[in-house]
C-alpha cells in the first residue's frame, strides 16, 4: 500500500485521479490540495465520489505531501516545476499531469509556455511518460513527465511507421480533435455550452504547444529531426480525442502487421482489423488506445485512425499506468475499467 498525494484536486484531470486512484486496491489517498476550496469536503464538490473518497480539500501549505510515497501535479503549467523540487528531495516521487517537464529544451519550453523555468536541473532527470516507448525507463524514475492528451494519440499513431523506417518524416500530418473538456474545468468562452455545441472548428493553426511535445517525441524515434504539421479542432463533446494521421510511404511492409506485432504485448493499445474505424466512444472513461491502419486506393500515402480519451489514457489514466510501473505493481491495476457506452 503507498500514500497518494493529488496537488490540484478540483480540475477534470483532478477528478479523474480521484476516481481511478479511489478504487485501486494499493492505494491510500493521504491529501488532495486546493487553496480556493481547503476545507470543503471532496464528496460535497464531487457527488460521484460520495462513498468512495471521504477526504476533505487541504491548503498545499498544509498539506502531508512529504509524507507520501508519490504526489501527482494535476495543476496549471508553471506549478509543479516549482513545488517539485522539494518533495524529490525529501523521497517523494513525482509525476506532473502539465507540461513542465515534458520538453527537454528548457529554450524551446519558455518559448511556447511564456515563462521562465523555475527548475530546468530537474528537466534533464524528468522520465517522459509514454509507457509504450520508456517503459523501463519510467520503472526508476523519479520524476515522470506524463504525455499530453494529443501528443499520446499521435505518437501511437506513428511509432510502429517512425520505428520501421517505411515512411517519409519530412512530411507527416496530425489532424486531430479533441472534446472540451480538454481545455480544463474553467469559464471560457469559446468553451460556453452555447458557444462549443453544434459547432466544430480548428483552432491554434500557427502553433500549439503540444506541436514541440509531439515533434521531440517522433524526432527521438526517428533519430533525425522529422518535419510535421498538427492542426487541433475542438469538437461539441465532452470527453475524447480523435486523431487522423497521415503519412507518405517509402517501403513498402504489411502495414497492418506492422502495428498488430508492434503493439502485441501492450494492454493498453488495441489495433482493430483492417477497415475499421475507431470512434471515441469505443474509448470513454477507459485507458486505452484504439487504432486502425488505411491505406485510402491503395495509394501511396498510409492513414492512422487513433482514438483516446483524453481524460484517461490522455491524463490520469496514463498517470496511474506510470504510478503503477514506478512501485513495481502490475501494470494494469486499477484500469481494468471498460469504457463507458453510450
Amino acid at each position: 500500500m503507498i500514500k497518494v498525494g493529488i496537488v490540484g484536486g478540483t480540475g477534470y484531470t483532478g477528478v479523474e485521479l480521484l476516481r481511478l486512484l479511489s478504487q485501486h486496491p494499493k492505494v491510500e489517498l493521504a491529501a488532495i490540495t486546493s487553496r480556493a476550496e481547503a476545507g470543503t469536503a471532496v464528496a460535497d464538490m464531487f457527488p460521484s465520489l460520495r462513498g468512495r473518497v471521504d477526504l476533505s480539500f487541504t491548503d498545499p501549505a498544509q498539506a502531508p505531501l512529504k509524507d507520501c510515497h508519490v504526489v501527482f501535479f494535476a495543476t496549471p503549467n508553471g506549478v509543479a516545476m516549482q513545488q517539485a523540487g522539494a518533495l524529490l528531495e525529501a523521497g517523494v516521487r513525482v509525476i506532473d499531469l502539465a507540461a513542465d517537464f515534458r520538453i527537454q529544451d528548457v529554450a524551446v519550453w519558455e518559448k511556447w509556455y511564456g515563462m521562465t523555468h523555475a527548475a530546468p536541473e530537474l528537466v534533464a532527470e524528468a522520465v517522459y511518460g509514454l509507457p509504450e516507448i520508456n517503459r523501463e525507463r519510467i520503472k526508476s524514475a523519479r520524476l515522470v513527465a506524463n504525455p499530453g492528451c494529443y501528443p499520446t494519440a499521435v505518437q501511437l499513431g506513428f511509432l510502429p511507421l517512425i520505428e520501421a523506417g517505411c515512411v517519409d518524416v519530412d512530411a507527416l500530418i496530425a489532424d486531430a480533435k479533441s472534446g472540451v473538456s480538454g481545455a480544463g474545468r474553467k469559464a471560457e468562452t469559446h468553451i460556453l455550452f452555447a458557444e462549443a455545441s453544434d459547432n466544430f472548428k480548428a483552432y491554434a493553426v500557427p502553433g500549439h504547444r503540444h506541436w514541440p511535445e509531439i515533434r521531440q517525441g517522433l524526432t527521438l524515434l526517428a533519430g533525425k529531426p522529422v518535419g510535421l504539421t498538427f492542426v487541433p479542432h475542438l469538437t461539441p463533446m465532452i470527453r475524447g480525442i480523435h486523431a487522423t494521421l497521415y503519412a507518405r510511404i517509402t517501403r513498402e511492409e504489411d502495414f497492418q502487421a506492422l502495428f498488430e506485432q508492434r503493439f502485441a504485448s501492450e494492454p493498453f493499445v488495441d489495433v482493430l482489423p483492417p477497415k475499421s474505424h475507431p470512434d471515441t466512444r469505443s474509448v470513454r472513461a477507459a485507458n486505452v488506445c484504439r487504432i486502425a491502419v488505411h491505406r485510402p486506393q491503395e495509394g501511396n500515402t498510409l492513414v492512422i485512425l487513433s482514438v483516446i480519451d483524453n481524460l484517461v489514457k490522455g491524463a490520469a489514466g496514463q498517470a496511474i499506468q506510470n504510478m503503477n510501473l514506478m512501485f513495481g505493481f502490475e501494470e494494469c491495476l486499477g484500469l481494468s475499467q471498460l469504457p463507458v457506452l453510450p
